[in-house]
């Protein structure tokens, strides 16, 4: 069950990635696709659910049961192991189930800036 890996692949990860984290998961395409659309998926900001009404419910899901499993701020114990968890998706292959986790550390820093035409940036 894919559930399970994931949930395994965050509790093995423990404190190496400073938890509470926000987990990005990409399912399909191939094993570059699949991380590519982890990678996208993690930059989404906590509490923005997929449009895809299913895919929302499955990040709730898993948000759930990776809160219970006790591994808690910096891997020491505790309720809260992951602040958030985004999914994305793409067509695969019957034969193929390709999974990319990418996982964010609570700091996840973040800027925005608009680059005007005349080369001006703006932040």
């Amino acid at each position: 069950e894919v559930k399970r890996f994931i949930v395994n692949h965050v509790v093995n990860m423990g404190g190496r990635v400073c938890p509470p984290t926000v987990v990005g998961i990409g399912f399909g395409g191939g094993a570059d696709i699949a991380l590519k659309l982890a990678k996208k998926a993690v930059l989404r900001s906590v509490g923005e659910r997929n449009k895809n009404k299913t895919v929302a419910e499955f990040e709730v899901e898993l948000v759930e049961r990776l809160n219970k499993t006790g591994v808690g701020p910096m891997g020491l114990g505790g309720k809260t192991t992951v602040l958030d968890v985004h999914v994305d998706f793409a067509e695969r292959h019957p034969a193929s189930f390709p999974v990319g986790i990418v996982m964010q550390c609570w700091v996840d820093r973040r800027a925005s800036m608009i680059l005007a035409r005349d080369g001006e940036v703006i932040w």
